[in-house]
């Protein structure tokens, strides 16, 4: 829960006024956004929790590895515009 002077901290850190009759309704307000965060985060561990024990994955992550590509004009002679090494691409302006 936050308090009163949770809000009176706050607002001097952000270096923010706050009128006497706003603090109670501040203090509702910012609870109930921590209370969601904190909803949104039980529920992001159980899906990844869920995922892990369904997958068995639990770091898909792995290290960069170079491998060979194609041949550069190989890939370049099929375009009928190329400039220095690089396909030439239309810009388009909004």
């Amino acid at each position: 829960m936050v308090t009163r002077d949770d809000i009176l901290k706050i607002a001097k850190l952000a270096k923010l006024s706050a009128e006497e009759a706003e603090i109670e309704q501040l203090a509702k307000d910012m609870s109930e956004i921590i209370q969601f965060a904190d909803t949104i985060n039980d529920a992001v561990e159980d899906y990844d929790d869920e995922f892990d024990s369904i997958s068995g994955i639990f770091n898909a992550y792995h290290e960069d590895e170079v491998v060979e590509s194609f041949d550069r004009e190989e890939i370049l002679k099929n375009s009928d515009v190329v400039e220095n090494g690089c396909f030439v691409v239309k810009k388009h302006w909004r």
